[in-house]
């Protein structure tokens, strides 16, 4: 398992993949304009824009979404800053412990200070994004990003640059990054069609693999040539070319739907938006247990990485390059599960692949302490069991978050958005201290058995779900009644006047 994180993500300085247990991490029925779409062209076997997802065509001419500028500039500037965020989580961290000598209890606080505003301000993130139109949140985020990390370089190089300084840099940026993350997601369905929008997801997933498994190692050696402070200054400048591609997308941006009078004014107003976004995701029958799971997934994950490389350097007895190997196969492993989404969700449906996924992931877990048993082959054990975990995870992510685009209206995914990210977000600390006081206590190997048990839990929340039933993003979209049984109450979100 690589080290982390994210959303392209800000999503750290400890062993946690980008993407892999968080973010587990849009369209709505009226086009950019506030017209209505075309309904949703049907790919063969029945499941929407799961076309053009092979690996041939994610990078192939003929794939229609290729040939759409708007998404090939959104796709490159995410790409783009998502390397460049890879660079940062290794050179800042550098940073900090060579030119400021700091305390392990100073490293803490600054990756603290990263996270922190996704666990304090997720939720009034999402209002915020509902509230104004994406692509100038995104364009402002990427700028006040490329300002933040080029203050590291020269305050470094005038010697103003302190612990207390860099505390400051990441919170903000943090928050910067939370807001374009959630901008990000809800953005994409004004410039991609619903009928591509599957494959666009498995696009942004694949390049979120590369950078995830290429990055730190282009990040390492960027480091070692130039050193970490000028290592900063190209993560800064990456989103000023993230900033500069986005500024070109052309297509029209409706504005946000004018709520009622009064439903705007103070903190009444903002907690009854966020109660919106949060009853959406625990009341909906389809979009709770994703929520549930992807939350248990992050909590049972962190609690596995916890302890994971410990297990490998003080049981199996590994050095750094066989644990190297293994975490790379974590990255062709993302890039395989993203590639194969579109092909998965039309064969075996896209409810039924996303459960699973998570199955066949809680499966491959057991390799990893099974791995003790067998210390002759723990090496080709332990990369399986990371590309098939990485794999299936990706391969869900891309499903979940193609489902959730489609089911929830474009007027209130910023909130849906950011209560699943916050959910999430709330779970990993709590999993990195229960992995941490379980290998105290009970061992590492035996705390990897807890962990497994977690991840069938969180399968658990998926297999009696409806989900199983789900064929079709189709049959999830806005406004459909496909799903037996359902009340859709994604409507009612949208509007704070419907809410009760």
């Amino acid at each position: 398992m690589p080290a982390d994180q994210n959303p392209h993500h800000a999503n750290d300085a400890s062993p946690s993949p980008p993407g892999r247990w968080t973010d587990l991490d849009q369209p709505s029925a009226s086009g950019p304009a506030g017209t209505a779409r075309p309904a949703p062209e049907t790919a063969q076997g029945g499941a929407v824009g799961w076309r053009g997802t092979s690996l041939r065509r994610l990078v192939g001419r003929r794939d229609r979404t290729d040939g759409d500028r708007d998404f090939l500039r959104f796709w490159g500037a995410t790409t783009v800053s998502q390397f460049g965020s890879q660079v940062s989580t290794l050179a800042l961290p550098l940073l900090a412990a060579v030119t400021l000598d700091a305390t392990p209890g100073q490293m803490g606080l600054l990756v603290a200070a990263e996270r922190l505003p996704a666990l304090l301000l997720g939720l009034g993130a999402g209002v915020w994004v509902d509230r104004h139109r994406r692509r100038p949140l995104l364009v402002a985020a990427d700028l006040g990003r490329t300002g933040l990390l080029g203050l590291v370089p020269l305050l470094a190089l005038l010697g103003g640059l302190s612990m207390e300084v860099l505390y400051a840099i990441a919170f903000c940026a943090g928050t910067l990054t939370l807001v374009f993350d959630v901008a990000y997601v809800a953005y994409l369905p004004t410039i991609v069609p619903r009928d591509r929008l599957a494959g666009s997801n498995a696009r942004l997933e694949a390049s979120a693999s590369v950078a995830q498994a290429s990055g730190p190692g282009i990040a390492g050696v960027l480091v070692a040539l130039a050193g970490p402070a000028v290592a900063v200054a190209v993560d800064a400048a990456s989103y000023l070319a993230s900033a500069r591609l986005i500024r070109r997308i052309t297509v029209p941006e409706a504005s946000p739907p004018t709520p009622p009078p009064g439903a705007r004014s103070g903190l009444r107003g903002i907690a009854r938006e966020v109660a919106g976004g949060l009853g959406l995701l625990l009341r909906d029958p389809l979009l709770r247990p994703i929520t549930l799971c992807s939350t248990t997934t992050a909590l049972f994950g962190y609690a596995f990485l916890a302890v994971y490389v410990l297990f490998m350097t003080r049981d199996l007895h590994l050095g750094p390059a066989p644990i190297g190997a293994i975490l790379a196969c974590g990255g062709v492993g993302a890039l395989g599960g993203a590639v194969l989404a579109g092909r998965a969700g039309t064969r075996l449906g896209v409810g039924p692949a996303m459960i699973w996924a998570q199955v066949v992931c809680a499966l491959a877990s057991a390799l990893v302490p099974a791995a003790i048993l067998a210390p002759a082959v723990a090496v080709p054990m332990l990369a399986a069991a990371e590309a098939i975990q990485y794999g299936t995870l990706a391969l869900y992510n891309v499903l979940q978050l193609t489902l959730r685009q489609a089911r929830v209206p474009e007027a209130a995914l910023g909130r849906v958005t950011a209560s699943h990210r916050t959910l999430v977000a709330g779970s990993i600390p709590i999993g990195g201290l229960l992995g941490g006081w379980l290998g105290d206590r009970i061992g590492l190997g035996p705390t990897l058995v807890v962990t497994i048990a977690g991840f069938a839990l969180a399968a658990l929340w998926v297999v009696p779900s409806p989900l199983r039933h789900l064929r079709t993003v189709a049959d999830a979209a806005v406004g459909s009644e496909r799903v037996p049984g359902e009340p859709h109450a994604a409507a009612a979100v949208a509007d704070p006047s419907r809410q009760t």
